[in-house]
Parts: C-alpha cells; structure tokens; sequence
C-alpha cells in the first residue's frame, strides 16, 4: 500500500457506520490522485485502487474525507463524517465506463473485509456513491461486481426470494424507499440508483412488481416492522 497524503480532510462529527464506494471518473489512475491530493481539488477519498491493484491511502481514517459531498442514507446528512470512502479507478460514464478488472478486486475485497470488520458496519451500509447521492452521481455503476461483496457478507445480496410484489402505490413505494436508506427528494434518481445497485440489467427509473419485491424482500430482512409501507 502507497501512502500519498491529502490536504484535503478535517475532524469527524460523527463515528463511522458506513463504507462508500465511488469510481474515479478521470481519464486514468495518475489524474485522478493529483486531484484529490491537491488542495485545489478539494476531494479526497481514504484510498483509491488502481485497475492493476495498487492500493493508494490518501487519508487516515480517523479522519474525515472529502468524497461524499451533498449526500444522504439513513437520515444521515453528514455522509463523509459517518464513512470511510473508497475510490476505484474507472473512467466512468463520461470516459470509457468499463468493467472492473479482477485485480482490482482481488485488492478492493479485503481492504472492504477489514473496514467492515474493525468499525463493524453493516452489509446495509455499504453503499455506492450513486446510492447516497442519486441526483448527482452514478457510480460505481452497474457493472460494480457486487455480488462479489455480497457473497462474503460484506454488502447485501440481491435477494433471492423477492417474489412476493406487495402492491403498493408509487407513493408507498417511495416511503418504503426511503425507509431503506436513500434520498427521494427526486424519485426517478433515487428509484434509478436502487436498479443500479439491486437490478443493473434494466434500468427505468419507474417502480414495478418486480422492484417492489426486491424492495419487500430487503426491508424483511431488517424485521417485519421495517417493510410495512
């Protein structure tokens, strides 16, 4: 692991309960760390991973990162006090938005284990930036191996038994929605970065059957209380 500090960070307010995970978005790995290591950036992250796996700290994690920005999950407004921040060197949407190579992976999986263990954060609350701020942002996108995570407990799985389609109304839906975690302030956004991350292969922005069931299933997990929209 590279140590190459950034000026850009101050103290937490709060402790940490989140993890977030962001691709770069910048034309290569080079760019993207002399920006969030200048001071004229004004952004940051924890770490940043490189597509060959080297893995970059930029700040410590006690202290608080600037890679949120506006942002909001789970009540919580102040995201970047509340997580620590990981950033994947993609091009993103705007570049080139490819799939992550495995490497880069193979690096992300126990740098996330041992986050997750040592502040015991919660699968729930291991998040992407598009989940925390899903009228601004889109990563780390649909092609994020997730399910990679999930497999070792470390974000949550796709469910498996979401066949039951409660039926509620748009309106009901959003509250469920927002009962999860995410900002509904503008719907199609947040309902578009809950595909992203719960069923990338299609991407509407609209509620469905099939999306309420997905959502359904999430929130009984969390206990029967949690799902009654």
């Amino acid at each position: 692991m590279q140590w190459k500090p950034s000026p850009n960070f101050n103290e937490r307010a709060l402790p940490v309960s989140m993890l977030v995970l962001h691709y770069t978005g910048m034309k290569d790995a080079a760019s993207a760390i002399e920006r969030m290591t200048s001071e004229e950036g004004g952004v940051s992250a924890h770490y940043c991973i490189d597509e060959d796996g080297t893995i970059v700290q930029m700040v410590r994690e006690e202290d608080r990162a600037w890679h949120a920005g506006k942002s909001y999950w789970c009540e919580i407004t102040d995201v970047n006090s509340a997580s620590i921040g990981i950033e994947l060197v993609n091009p993103g949407h705007e570049w080139g938005y490819r799939p992550f190579p495995q490497a880069q992976i193979e690096a992300l999986v126990p740098l996330v284990s041992e986050i997750v263990q040592l502040y015991g954060i919660e699968p729930c609350h291991v998040v992407g930036h598009s989940d925390i701020a899903p009228a601004r942002k889109e990563d780390p996108g649909e092609l994020f191996p997730w399910e990679r995570l999930a497999k070792l407990g470390l974000a949550m799985p796709r469910p498996d038994k979401a066949h039951v389609d409660p039926g509620w109304a748009d309106a009901n839906f959003l509250l469920a929605l927002n009962r999860y975690g995410y900002d509904v302030t503008d719907a199609p956004a947040a309902i578009r970065a809950f595909e992203r991350r719960f069923r990338p292969d299609r991407i509407t922005g609209e509620p469905d059957g099939q999306l309420r069931a997905i959502l359904l299933a999430l929130l009984l997990e969390r206990g029967p209380e949690a799902a009654s929209a």
